[in-house]
């Protein structure tokens, strides 16, 4: 069986499914990533995530996590790579107004009973007029959700109230 090559893109299920020996290395690169011990977010989340948002998620260069998962299994390290995780917005962007935002998501809760809020989310994003702002409270940076929003031509700022707590205000 051909085993799995780590880059940016690989997903957080497929690295863990085929390499689960490198869960404890990804734990010590970020301490964010303990949350892989949850079962629920391990089957909900990491079918989603990417190593390059996981990167961002833990606060990493994508280039030196992909490198250090690849040196631990015995495949050769990468030179420079994209998804550094520099396209976050975290300065609060002229369009933002606290009176304009006109719905708030949790996704907390949903993610601790194992549901996958990108749906949810996406599809409240795409009723906002272009006034309208969107408030979604997140445990972390959720970057798939950040991306996809992102390739639909909406704005986004990520304002991080403590390591646990994330509001992302999305803009058409």
């Amino acid at each position: 069986m051909e085993k799995l090559i780590i880059t940016p893109k690989t997903k957080i299920y497929d690295l863990l499914e085929a390499y689960p020996q490198l869960e404890n290395t990804l734990i010590s690169a970020a301490p964010e990533f303990k949350k892989l011990k949850n079962p629920v977010l391990r089957k909900t989340i990491t079918r989603i995530t990417n190593i390059g948002q996981a990167a961002t998620i833990g606060g990493l260069k994508t280039e030196e996590l992909v490198n250090r998962l690849r040196k631990e299994i015995g495949q050769e390290t990468i030179g420079q790579m994209d998804d550094s995780g520099e396209k976050y917005n975290t300065v609060c962007p002229d369009w933002f107004n606290q009176e304009k935002i006109s719905n708030t998501i949790d996704i907390r809760d949903m993610l601790h009973a194992g549901e996958q809020p990108v749906h949810e989310v996406l599809s409240q994003i795409r009723k906002l007029d272009n006034k309208e702002i969107l408030k979604v409270i997140a445990p972390f940076i959720p970057a798939p959700l950040i991306d996809k929003s992102t390739s639909l031509g909406y704005e986004h700022w990520i304002d991080e109230k403590s390591k646990d707590e994330y509001w992302i205000f999305f803009h058409k």
